[in-house]
């Protein structure tokens, strides 16, 4: 594989990965952002040009210095053709083998490929697989047949009002990663943390503040461009902060032009509905990640 050189073919396989929403969407976000300002400094990679058969999207080699931070070291993946593409991610050049790392990718039909890669290189896999879900307005704008107005509830996809009195919008602060780090499911060490302190530089993030000025909910985006690591206090939740705080950072994400989208583990049925009450459409595939240790 070789990687992408210039604005202009970057751009060509933005709107290429356009063409196969939804099981694209992670790359596709992923590529969106590289051509819009690229913080997280990610390069692409493709088999063959312009009639790619598989994408991997991964950072800079001199930004993996850590073999353990596999937050750093994760690549995103779409392959029109999951058995050719194991001779790809095999590849030295593509993924570092010798590292801990993850891979994610809209495909589940990429977990065999993956496993069997992890069987002959010796490393151990931890598979997980979420609900995927697309903005109402990013999937009208993108991917206009996955819209089902059946499935939509009658009002207009805005959460319940909050006591603004009590609470304050902001956006969070790289002060408040720590306090975020210590909720989110997939962190709660060193590394995450500093993975949560570069993704609130280099995106954005809205939060509640509580009447002490605390930090009570909180949303963020990660350089795929999807939200992540959203979250409230256990003694505010059942109040929809968190619903607030996700609406009105899409809905700044909408304004900015950049594709809305989002996972929901598949046994948090509240974040569901509330996906539901955001008309958030649920994707036919849906978000996977491969964390790979070397044994």
């Amino acid at each position: 594989m070789f990687p992408l050189q210039g604005a202009q073919m970057l751009q060509v396989l933005e709107k290429s990965l356009i063409k196969s929403l939804p099981a694209s969407l992670k790359v596709y976000g992923t590529v969106f952002h590289i051509n819009h300002g690229n913080p997280f400094k990610l390069k692409a990679l493709v088999d063959k040009w312009p009639d790619f058969n598989t994408v991997v999207i991964r950072p800079q080699e001199q930004d993996m210095t850590d073999d353990l931070d596999h937050y750093t070291n994760t690549y995103q993946v779409y392959t029109k053709d999951p058995q050719e593409a194991q001779e790809s991610l095999g590849s030295p050049e593509v993924i570092n083998w010798k590292q801990h790392f993850q891979i994610q990718s809209s495909q589940s039909s990429l977990n065999e490929v993956i496993q069997n890669l992890a069987a002959t290189k010796s490393y151990q896999v931890k598979h997980s697989e979420n609900f995927l879900y697309m903005g109402s307005q990013t999937a009208k704008k993108l991917a206009p047949s996955l819209l089902d107005a059946k499935k939509l509830s009658l009002h207009d996809g805005k959460p319940k009002a909050i006591n603004q009195d009590m609470f304050q919008l902001s956006s969070l602060d790289v002060t408040q990663a720590t306090f975020v780090n210590k909720f989110w499911y997939f962190g709660g060490n060193e590394r995450s943390q500093r993975f949560i302190e570069r993704c609130i530089r280099s995106f954005l993030s809205f939060c509640l503040l509580g009447p002490e000025g605390t930090l009570v909910s909180w949303t963020l985006m990660d350089q795929t461009g999807e939200m992540r690591v959203a979250g409230t206090l256990p003694e505010y939740r059942s109040q929809g902060l968190v619903s607030y705080v996700i609406y009105k950072q899409a809905l700044a994400m909408d304004k900015l032009g950049f594709p809305v989208y989002s996972h929901v583990d598949k046994s948090n049925k509240a974040m569901q509905r509330m996906s539901h009450t955001l008309h958030h459409i649920p994707m036919p595939c849906n978000w996977n990640q491969w964390h790979c240790t070397p044994l």
